[in-house]
């Protein structure tokens, strides 16, 4: 199906940000008196919900859908589930989510406690799943007792990720530079927890100068915004080369964003899980603000409480200007990998269009992996999803968007790849459930 393994490498003119020197504490943005909470489970109308409207829950309560699901969500809070809905996200992503109505009484479930003297993989992922940075404790558990070596994952390698993965976009490096006493408690706490040794952080070229890193085993990653990405960080900085159509996981490394290691530092010192993301905030203006919010809190709150105006028509961003996604409603939760948001004025918003590829190239010479972005694309549009994969490179894409950004015809074309790896993994899904 690949003819070819991963190649070569285009150097965009795009940086990515870096953290401001001597950044202020994020503002702490008031718990509200109701939580969204977002559950990786559709609800299932034949089945009968384990929760239900009116049940009281504790503070660190795991709240499970049905009686036989692996998927939990934590309450950050103590309170009463007033309300059960589905949710269906980009690309056919379906939840459910919990409306959870404060108490002011915070009773707390001490379950984690109980079993957090020593640190075990198995324990962490039935107890502080979904806690901020959003750790790959499954996978790392998995992984750990073979659940996934059957489909070729076999994890010896980790690598504590601070870098951001999109321009703009700071989050990772604040809590880099504002942590970083706690990053080699963090490399021996991952050690206990899984086994593996080889344990790296990757930063900044220009924060890995900082004496306080120097008892640890850096990667020092540039700051041209390809280089960013874990694939790429993979195939430059680790010499492990990137195989189309396969994850970083399969090739050995897992990336941990450096906000989820030291959310399980504190936890474990803690023996409670915490739910306080920080999330770095872009206004109309450009202006950038840094807040601290527990997971669930809507995001109009944030906004209310900072003093970022919000119109009729504006965008909201989560995630970085080239790789983001669109936020459809202000009530949407705070999660567990919400790193960024961004406001964009109505009248900034570029257009994109449906006119046919011009062939002016641009995509294929900035494409870091070398795809015939501008022969894919219509393959794409025209739904030949499995031509697409078979001929031209789909799985190539490592998902950069500078495609995007340069395309003269403002086609769409990153979310095309988006769509085509998505309808080509439900394929074959469906196909394997027979």
């Amino acid at each position: 199906m690949i003819k070819r393994s991963f190649i070569g490498l285009t150097e965009s003119k795009l940086k990515c940000d870096l953290v401001e020197p001597g950044p202020k504490e994020p503002e702490a943005i008031p718990i509200p008196p109701r939580l969204i909470l977002m559950l990786k489970e559709p609800l299932d109308s034949t089945k009968e919900t384990l929760v239900k409207k009116g049940d009281m829950i504790k503070k660190g309560e795991r709240i499970f859908l049905y009686k036989d699901s692996r998927e939990y969500v934590l309450s950050p809070v103590s309170g009463i589930i007033t309300f059960i809905a589905p949710f269906t996200g980009d690309f056919g992503l379906l939840a459910t989510y919990l409306v959870l109505e404060t108490n002011a009484k915070q009773d707390i479930d001490n379950s984690f406690a109980e079993c957090a003297a020593i640190p075990d993989i198995q324990t962490a992922d039935s107890y502080l799943r979904g806690i901020p940075g959003n750790p790959p404790l499954q996978l790392l558990a998995d992984a750990a007792t073979g659940g996934v070596k059957s489909s070729g994952i076999n994890i010896n390698k980790i690598v504590i990720n601070g870098v951001d993965e999109d321009i703009l976009c700071t989050t990772r490096q604040y809590v880099l530079t504002r942590f970083r006493d706690d990053l080699s408690k963090a490399v021996t706490l991952l050690k206990q927890l899984t086994g593996i040794s080889d344990i790296s952080i990757a930063m900044p070229d220009a924060l890995a100068k900082l004496s306080a890193f120097n008892s640890l085993k850096i990667v020092k990653v540039s700051s041209d915004y390809v280089h960013s990405l874990s694939p790429m960080i993979m195939d430059k900085y680790l010499d492990i080369s990137f195989v189309p159509g396969k994850s970083c996981e399969e090739l050995g490394v897992c990336f941990i964003s450096v906000e989820a290691a030291i959310s399980l530092v504190k936890a474990y010192s803690e023996k409670q899980p915490v739910y306080e993301k920080i999330v770095t905030i872009i206004d109309k203006k450009g202006k950038k603000s840094r807040v601290s919010a527990t997971i669930g809190t809507p995001i109009h709150r944030i906004f209310t409480k900072i003093g970022v105006e919000t119109a009729e028509k504006d965008r909201i961003i989560i995630g970085g200007p080239l790789r983001g996604v669109a936020a459809y409603t202000l009530y949407h939760p705070v999660t567990p990998d919400m790193d960024t948001l961004i406001v964009q004025d109505s009248s900034e918003i570029p257009m994109i269009s449906d006119y046919p590829c011009i062939n002016c190239g641009k995509c294929v010479r900035i494409c870091p992996a070398k795809v015939p972005v501008n022969i894919l694309v219509r393959y794409l549009e025209a739904t030949l999803y499995q031509d697409a994969a078979e001929s031209y490179e789909l799985f190539s894409c490592i998902e950069c968007g500078l495609c995007s950004y340069v395309c003269s015809a403002k086609i769409p074309i990153f979310q095309y790849i988006r769509l085509g790896k998505y309808e080509l993994m439900k394929i074959e899904t469906e196909a394997d459930n027979g």
